[in-house]
Order: structure tokens, then sequence, then C-alpha cells
């Protein structure tokens, strides 16, 4: 399994870059986790979009759902003149998915997440819990037939849940919003010094922190998380690739 960082920052994307996007790539599969602003552009350069087999939307936070829509017409306008043959998967995560924009139901299939009802995509199997945060959120573990596991956060305050859908995970990719000195001042994110504790507790092989703040030092990100977590630990950063 490989993972390509399409984007990893909080509320919107700096110069050139993108929010929360994620590509996951397995026995000849392709699964994007969340589309947010800039995703669609980068993407491009890692996979056609004929190519691209489903995705996976945590929650429609701009950051994390801006460019799906802009998707839609992409696939639209690719089977339409031959060049994609099948209609695109969207699995969301949400309250009142009938709410939605989505202009073109046989073009891309929009289908609810349920906490509980795991999924399979190609080979893997999907599995979702409940995050703590302002809307419906949930976190993703992608599990390959051959036993590796990808963990990611999607937007979470901190929580049990997370913990125990992350145990023995090879990789968990986990927001990383707040430095420690800010805990408490906003509901529904991580700091890096939660994100460790919550790897250590879940006893995943490495961290990769994500969806960053755009101020301060990203570096003291790190050092916070190693302070709880002993493991392997990376910043996230647009075009990383990561083996699995």
């Amino acid at each position: 399994m490989n993972l390509t960082v399409i984007g990893c920052w909080g509320a919107y994307p700096e110069k050139n870059e993108a929010t929360s996007g994620y590509l996951v790539e397995y026995s000849g599969s392709k699964i994007l986790l969340d589309c947010g602003s800039g995703v669609l552009t980068r993407l491009q350069n890692y996979c056609s979009l004929e190519e691209l087999d489903a995705v996976v939307i945590t929650h429609t936070h701009a950051d994390h759902f801006a460019d799906v829509y802009s998707l839609e017409f992409a696939i639209l306008i690719l089977m339409q003149i031959g060049k994609r043959k099948k209609p695109l998967d969207v699995y969301v995560y949400g309250s009142e998915l009938c709410r939605l924009s989505f202009s073109f139901p046989q073009y891309v299939h929009v289908h609810p997440i349920h906490i509980g009802e795991p999924l399979k995509i190609g080979t893997a199997k999907l599995e979702f819990s409940e995050n703590v945060h302002e809307v419906p959120c949930c976190a993703v573990r992608l599990t390959t037939e051959d036993g590796k596991a990808l963990v990611y956060s999607g937007d979470t305050g901190y929580c049990q849940s997370l913990i125990e859908l992350s145990h023995h995970a090879d990789v968990l990719l986990i927001e990383s919003s707040f430095y420690d000195w800010q805990k408490g001042m906003m509901n529904g994110h991580l700091t890096a010094g939660e994100a460790g504790t919550i790897a250590a507790l879940a006893n995943v092989k490495q961290l990769v922190l994500t969806h960053f703040p755009h101020y301060g030092e990203l570096s003291q990100l790190v050092e916070e998380a190693a302070q709880r977590y002993d493991g392997p630990i990376h910043l996230a950063y647009g075009d990383m690739k990561l083996s699995i």
C-alpha cells in the first residue's frame, strides 16, 4: 500500500498547495481520502481522474470537501467524451447528505458512511469511528488483504474511539492543528502532544502529523508529539510518499 500526501494544510491552502487530501494505492485500486481546496489539480500529478476508484469524505467542512463538486464535473465530462468508463463512488460521512449539491447521480454515486458498517473497496476493508468535532466526522481505518493498516484521523478532538480504531496500525495519519500551549482553547481538534498520546496508547508503528496551523514552527509539532510517543514521527508535506 502506498500513501501520497496531496495536501496537508488546515483551513486554507498555502500558496501552490492544498488542504486535506491523501491518495491511497493498493492492488490496482486508487482511493482519495478527503478532497479539500486545491486537491483536484494536485491529485492529477499522481493519478489520472480516469483511474480514480473512490473518494472517502470524513466530513463536509470545506477544507476536506471543497473540490469534490469540481471533481463531479470532471467525471461527467470524462465519461461523456469516453475517457472514463465507470461512475465514481463517493462515500460521505454526515447527517444530511440529501442537502449536498451533487447534481449528476448517473456519473457520481454518493453513498453514506455508517459507523459500525465496514466497506470493501477493491481488496481493502474500510472501518470507521466517530470523532469529536463541530459537525459529524469520522476516522478511517483501511486494511489491505496482506494485513497492512493505515488510519486517517480526519478532524477530531481527543477521543477513545480513535485510539481503539488505531490499535497496532502500521501508520497513523493524524491531525495536529495546534501546539501544546493551545490545549483547551478550541474543541474538535488535537494538539501535537495529544496526537502523540493517541499514537502511544494505540501502539502504532509510525506517526504522520498533518492538518497544520499557518503559524509557528511546524518542527515544534514533532517535538511535542515525541514527548509522548517514541516511534518514528513524520511531518506531512505536499507530494510526500510513504510505502506501507
